[in-house]
């Protein structure tokens, strides 16, 4: 072989690994221990706690409303977008072709042309399967869209990081946020298989102003520009009467934010944690969290999808992690009718935590997140009550079945959590 093709293929090699370098390893710091139990969900401390070391304050005056799958969804979404009058920010990681596609894409455009700054932020890898010529009609419409972390050879060490946060604004003052994104199969109410469940939420009220700075935050970090003044940050006045947060994580700055949350809602609960997750792979602190939580006579109840998901390497190796849970008193149960795309997290029937973060270490460490927490009982009653109607729709998973799965769906599984890093 010539040596200049020795040398060709070594620099090659050395740049492929130093590819997949970049992508994997993390420029701070992870949590590492424990969190010590120092006060419940109701004490004082734990909202305190939560707004100094999440980042915004937790503000008064708030009303969050549930929407349970699109045919809930999409509409309050797309009627609030036509009424907006100054400024529609959107920042969402999958945006797919289809009906919905269409009438996003309509209704951006045409809110453009009638004057309203249009501001849309689209993952590259999530708006893939979208046809260019949305965002041709978003363009002519004079929509701006960017597209986050395309790949160039300036950045690709970020090509590993996505933003998979949800958000919509419309004129500073209605937010929405949860797990929705923008493809038919969120269309209908999780009737078969082919009509995903999931849950989002419309939000006014002062924590608008959070939501909004989340959205320009990826903004800056996409095009340099900031978004400011009356049209994105109008004056808020109180809407209701929840308590709200909206915070956020991401790789380049306060990526543990996420996963803190997590691990301080589970270690502060004292008799319920409710969990839904599209994707549940846990680390082992957020393992030892729930056992930890269940050895003090929490209730636990984790709803996952179940032979319907997208992604199958998820589904084995969240199954991997099982045995500790259940062993420990932990309830499991796979969401059968469809995909179960929900992120929901109710602690105590008190705290409510909702958005973009699976419980996987992707979400974790990984991924541009957000989530909007409320701490409201009547709130989080209501969730409560559509996590039980969701439970009833699910296939709840025994230690004995779990234990007793053939000795080649173990080893799959076992594999696949190998890969739990990236997942």
């Amino acid at each position: 072989m010539a040596t200049w093709t020795v040398v060709l293929l070594s620099v090659l090699g050395t740049l492929a690994v130093s590819f997949v370098a970049m992508n994997l390893m993390s420029g701070e710091r992870r949590i590492q221990e424990q969190l010590e139990r120092l006060y419940d969900t109701d004490d004082p401390q734990f909202r305190r706690s939560m707004s100094v070391l999440l980042g915004p304050p937790m503000l008064e005056g708030n009303h969050v409303r549930e929407l349970v799958n699109g045919d809930q969804i999409f509409p309050a979404m797309l009627e609030a977008m036509r009424g907006a009058q100054r400024s529609l920010t959107f920042e969402t990681f999958i945006y797919w072709s289809g009906q919905i596609g269409d009438q996003f894409a309509e209704v951006l455009s045409e809110r453009a042309r009638a004057g309203v700054k249009v501001h849309v932020l689209l993952d590259w890898v999530g708006s893939f399967k979208m046809e260019d010529r949305y965002l041709e009609q978003m363009k002519e419409a004079g929509v701006e869209v960017e597209r986050y972390h395309k790949p160039h050879w300036s950045h690709l060490a970020r090509l590993n990081q996505r933003t998979h946060r949800k958000v919509l604004v419309v004129d500073g003052r209605i937010g929405f946020t949860g797990g929705v994104g923008i493809a038919d199969e969120w269309q209908g109410h999780a009737q078969d298989e082919h009509h995903w469940r999931d849950t989002h939420f419309c939000v006014k009220g002062p924590v608008v102003a959070q939501m909004q700075a989340v959205f320009t935050d990826n903004w800056i970090k996409a095009t340099g520009r900031v978004l400011h003044g009356e049209a994105y940050f109008p004056a808020l006045y109180p809407n209701g009467d929840q308590p709200a947060q909206m915070f956020s994580s991401s790789p380049t700055g306060g990526s543990e934010s996420m996963h803190l949350m997590y691990l301080m809602s589970i270690t502060a609960a004292r008799h319920t944690i409710h969990l839904s997750s599209s994707y549940f792979v846990p680390d082992h602190l957020a393992v030892q969290a729930l056992v930890d939580a269940r050895k003090r006579g929490v209730r636990v109840r984790i709803i996952t999808p179940g032979r319907f998901i997208d992604t199958a390497t998820v589904r084995r190796a969240s199954r991997a992690r099982w045995g500790p849970l259940l062993e420990a008193g932990v309830e499991i149960a796979e969401f059968q009718p469809t995909m179960f795309h929900c992120k929901v997290l109710v602690v105590d029937g008190l705290l409510v935590s909702v958005g973009s973060t699976n419980f996987d270490n992707r979400s974790f460490k990984l991924n541009d997140e957000a989530n909007l927490n409320v701490m409201d009982a009547a709130f989080a009653q209501r969730l409560i009550e559509v996590f039980e109607r969701d439970w009833q729709r699910a296939r709840p998973v025994t230690l004995q079945a779990w234990r007793h799965r053939p000795a080649r769906e173990k080893l799959i599984e076992h594999a696949a959590a190998l890969m739990r890093a990236q997942l």
